[in-house]
């Protein structure tokens, strides 16, 4: 996502370009990207950078969400994003199709009927959700088998512990954590928001704001005591916190960086003690981290325990 919009000032694409390759070659195999990303930037830069090594590596794309920023679940809009989809992405078929953001307009049987009708067609190879309850991945799951689920999940974002966790544990669906450096936030390189650029979007979470900003920053002292006790960087501490949750459990960082690309990947070396764990979740959680993750509009979006 970041290669297209959201954080920061996106790259340029021939340096995008780079980095998704350097990614492949340093044994990166999971992609990640969304017709939303850059509204369809970013499935076009993956397509022309990667069709040459499609066998590669795992492909996920998401369908669902339209501009400006929109859930839109009808059967009929699903079938033609992917189709888009598939062109921009120079390939046959995707192998991870998410949904999203579910619309509660649409039944999400009916949802899942479409996707299952690409399955069918060849167009797709598993279906996933994203932002989901347990209670609608049941649902889903029950019309057609659920591969993965995504939402965010950090140490400082732990809505999935309450039920979704157990949920893709039970019905055999990996949980893929997305944001799990929290926006950059635990990497500790982020201590004045004022840096960032206009429309970054940071800029409209509450977590980023004011006085809940400034207490959470209180938090990364601690937090990079403990990396150091690690022996590793504090981006890696997070990451390896979420690599121990569960076997299940798959983070995606994102970066526009190589160093942090080698950075990141180091973190399946880092072995956490049962003890670090403790101390970790004792400093960042949801009692101690200050504000909610999103703002009043953007919350109605999500379909999650928690918010």
């Amino acid at each position: 996502m970041s290669m297209s919009h959201a954080y920061g000032t996106p790259p340029e694409p021939p340096a995008a370009a780079d980095l998704l390759l350097k990614a492949l070659d340093s044994g990166y195999t999971f992609f990640d990207t969304a017709s939303l990303y850059g509204f369809g930037a970013n499935e076009t830069l993956l397509g022309s950078t990667l069709k040459h090594r499609r066998s590669e590596f795992v492909l996920a794309s998401k369908c669902g969400m339209l501009r400006p920023r929109e859930p839109d679940s009808r059967p009929e809009i699903l079938k033609q994003t992917c189709d888009d989809s598939l062109r921009r992405l120079q390939t046959d078929v995707i192998d991870l199709y998410y949904l999203h953001r579910w619309d509660k307009r649409v039944p999400i049987e009916d949802a899942i009927g479409a996707l299952a009708d690409l399955v069918k067609q060849g167009k797709i190879r598993m279906i996933g959700l994203s932002e989901v309850s347990a209670a609608t991945l049941r649902k889903a799951h029950a019309v057609h088998p659920v591969a993965a689920v995504q939402s965010e999940y950090s140490l400082w974002t732990r809505n999935p512990e309450i039920a979704v966790l157990d949920a893709c544990r039970d019905v055999g669906a990996t949980f893929v954590a997305f944001s799990p450096l929290a926006r950059g936030f635990l990497t500790g390189t982020l201590r004045d928001v004022s840096s960032l650029p206009p429309k970054d979007i940071r800029h409209a979470m509450p977590r980023f704001q004011g006085e809940n900003f400034t207490r959470n920053l209180k938090l990364l002292d601690g937090f990079s005591a403990m990396a150091r006790e690690n022996d590793c960087t504090m981006g890696q501490l997070a990451l390896a916190w979420l690599l121990a949750k569960a076997p299940h459990v798959v983070p995606i960082p994102g970066t526009t960086r190589l160093g942090h690309l080698a950075e990141n990947a180091a973190a399946a070396d880092v072995q956490l003690t049962t003890g670090a764990i403790r101390r970790m979740e004792l400093l960042i959680n949801p009692e101690t981290v200050s504000g909610p993750r999103y703002n009043a509009t953007t919350l109605p979006e999500i379909d999650t325990e928690g918010g």
